[in-house]
C-alpha cells in the first residue's frame, strides 16, 4: 500500500504528503532531542535527564546552568548542525550525481577543507577562527576545482565521481605534505583537528554554522521540486520548466557551502554526508532527493557516535570523527559490495 496522500484545501490547493517519510522524520526529531537531552548530562558531572529539561527551562541551580549552557550545550548545538549539514550535503550531492558514492567524502571536499586548515596552521600558525575560515576557502577552492573539471557539456555522475576521487587523491599528498613540513606543536595541532573533534566547542562556532543553515537550508528546500524532477534526466526536466543549469548550480555551490562550513566548526568529521542520505532512504522507501530525512538523519548519526565516543570507551574519549569513520568505513565497504552485486558497478 502507497503511502502518499493528497490533502486537498477547500480553494482547490493540494498537497502530496508521504505518510511514512513524515513518521522517519518525526521518530528521528524524538532520537535526537533524546540524545541531546542524554548528552547534555553526560560528563565528569553526570546531571539527570529531570534536571537537565529544568535547567534548559531556566529551573536549574547555578552549578547546573554553567555546566549545561555554557559547557555542554555549544558542543551539542555544534555537533546537531553539523550533522543537519553534512545529511543535507551529503544528500544534494548524491542527488545531483545520481550515484550513492556522489558524496563530500569521496569527492575530496573534506580533504579541500582540511588543506586549507593545514595552510593556516603550518604556514601561518592561525588562531581557531582563522583555521576555520582557511577551512572554509579550501572547501570551496576544491568545490570549484571538481566543478570545472568535471564539466562537459553538463555535468555527469560518474564523471563527477571520478573527477573528485582524483582530486581528492592530490589533496591527500598535499596535506601530507604540508604535515611534514610542521613543526611538532603545529604538527599535532593539525592532526588532532584531522580527526573531527567536538571538544572544546563553544558558542563562537555555534552561530557563523547556524546563520549558514539558517540561509541554505531554505534555499535549498525551495529548489526541492526541481532537484526531484532533475533525477528523471534533464531533458525530461527541462520540459517540465526546470532551468537545470541553473538549480545543479545552485545545490552544488551550497552543497559545498554547508560541508565546508560543517568541516570549518569541528574538522573532517567523515563518513555522516555518505551514510545519512542512504540511510534516510532506505528508511523511507522513497525514491526521491529525500532532504529533511537525510537532514534530521545527519544530526542523529553525530549526536549518537559523541554519545558513543563519551560512554563506550572510558576514560579514553574518542573524537567523534573517529567513531563515524569506523562506522563509515564499514558501511562504504558494504555499500560497494551491493553496488557491484547490482551490476552498477
Amino acid at each position: 500500500m502507497k503511502s502518499e496522500r493528497v490533502l486537498t484545501a477547500p480553494g482547490g490547493l493540494s498537497l502530496r504528503l508521504d505518510v511514512r517519510a513524515l513518521a522517519v522524520v518525526v521518530l528521528l526529531l524524538l532520537a535526537v532531542l533524546t540524545g541531546s537531552v542524554l548528552l547534555l548530562g553526560t560528563g565528569d558531572f553526570p546531571i539527570p535527564a529531570g534536571d537537565v529539561l529544568r535547567t534548559l527551562v531556566g529551573d536549574g541551580n547555578p552549578g547546573q546552568e554553567f555546566i549545561v549552557t555554557e559547557l555542554r550545550l555549544p558542543r551539542v548545538l555544534v555537533g546537531l548542525l553539523v550533522g543537519a549539514s553534512l545529511g543535507l550535503g551529503g544528500a544534494l550531492f548524491q542527488s545531483v550525481s545520481r550515484n550513492p558514492l556522489g558524496s563530500p567524502d569521496v569527492l575530496g571536499l573534506g580533504q579541500g577543507a582540511t588543506a586549507g586548515a593545514l595552510v593556516v596552521i603550518v604556514l601561518f600558525s592561525g588562531t581557531a577562527t582563522q583555521v576555520a575560515m582557511g577551512a572554509l576557502v579550501g572547501g570551496l577552492v576544491t568545490g570549484a576545482a571538481i566543478h570545472l573539471l568535471a564539466w562537459k557539456q553538463g555535468l555527469h555522475g560518474y564523471r563527477l565521481v571520478l573527477v573528485g576521487i582524483g582530486v581528492s587523491a592530490i589533496v591527500t599528498a598535499v596535506n601530507g605534505f604540508l604535515l611534514t613540513k610542521a613543526d611538532i606543536t603545529d604538527a599535532a595541532r593539525a592532526v588532532f583537528w584531522m580527526t573531527g573533534s567536538l571538544d572544546g566547542r563553544d558558542w563562537d562556532q555555534v552561530w557563523p554554522l547556524l546563520a549558514l543553515c539558517a540561509v541554505l537550508v531554505p534555499l535549498v528546500l525551495g529548489n526541492a521540486r526541481g532537484l526531484r524532477m532533475m533525477e528523471m534526466g534533464d531533458d525530461v526536466s527541462c520540459a517540465l520548466g526546470v532551468r537545470v543549469e541553473r538549480v545543479r548550480l545552485l545545490l552544488m555551490v551550497s552543497a559545498v557551502l554547508l560541508t565546508a562550513g560543517a568541516t570549518a566548526a569541528a574538522g573532517p568529521v567523515g563518513f555522516v554526508a555518505l551514510t545519512a542520505p542512504q540511510l534516510a532512504r532506505r528508511l523511507t522507501r522513497s525514491p526521491g532527493p529525500n532532504l529533511v530525512p537525510s537532514t534530521v538523519m545527519g544530526a542523529t548519526l553525530l549526536i549518537v557516535a559523541d554519545w558513543a565516543s563519551q560512554r563506550l570507551f572510558g576514560a579514553d574519549q574518542l573524537p567523534v570523527g573517529v567513531v563515524t569513520g569506523v562506522l563509515g568505513g564499514a558501511y562504504l565497504l558494504w555499500l560497494l559490495v551491493t553496488e557491484r552485486r547490482a551490476g552498477r558497478m
